[in-house]
């Protein structure tokens, strides 16, 4: 199909000025096909010595994802094959209101294990207090917003982008359902 395919989202801008604190120019949400990794239900741990970042343990995907960067090939770096983390739309949630940290992964750069290719580190933002996140999951239970640190957006972002994604038909859009309405 059409590689490159770029839709306007403009509730980006939303999303970007809560995160930088700043009016931000409309960004470009573009779903394009490659190989990616996907840190939708990731896992993270701290970096040692760095309290701004966390490394999430994702998955190697190809076919199509979503992003506010151009796709890319998989790049040979001294540290390994790299990659960068885009998304794929869920189709449920848990939507958490406490000031548990999470971490923001979109567009961040990961390595692929060399061990395991269909697995990859990726170096994400860490975050907090921007309102209700998400944690993807198909079953909610009472430790979903308790336990771990996870890969999320806001929920805000992610009706945002779902509904982007939806206009796009290029990307399947699943109805996003709350599991703990």
């Amino acid at each position: 199909m059409r590689d490159g395919i770029a839709i306007a989202w403009a509730a980006y801008v939303a999303a970007a000025a809560l995160v930088l604190g700043a009016p931000v120019r409309a960004q470009t949400l573009k779903v394009c096909e490659g190989t990616f990794a996907l840190c939708t239900v990731a896992w993270c741990d701290p970096i040692p010595g760095n309290d701004k970042q966390v490394n999430c343990h994702c998955t190697v995907n190809k076919g199509y994802s979503a992003g506010l960067q151009d796709c890319s090939s998989v790049v040979e770096t001294p540290k390994g094959q790299q990659v960068f983390s885009r998304y794929f739309p869920i189709k449920s949630y848990v939507a958490c209101s406490n000031g548990r940290p999470w971490a923001a992964c979109g567009d961040k750069p990961c390595v692929i294990d060399m061990n395991n290719p269909q697995a990859a580190d990726c170096t994400c933002d860490l975050k907090k207090d921007l309102g209700p996140y998400v944690v993807a999951t198909g079953e909610y239970t009472p430790a979903t917003c308790t336990s771990g640190l996870v890969s999320s957006a806001t929920v805000q972002e992610t009706e945002q982008v779902t509904e982007a994604l939806r206009n796009s038909k290029v990307l399947p859009s699943f109805p996003l359902e709350v599991l703990n309405k």
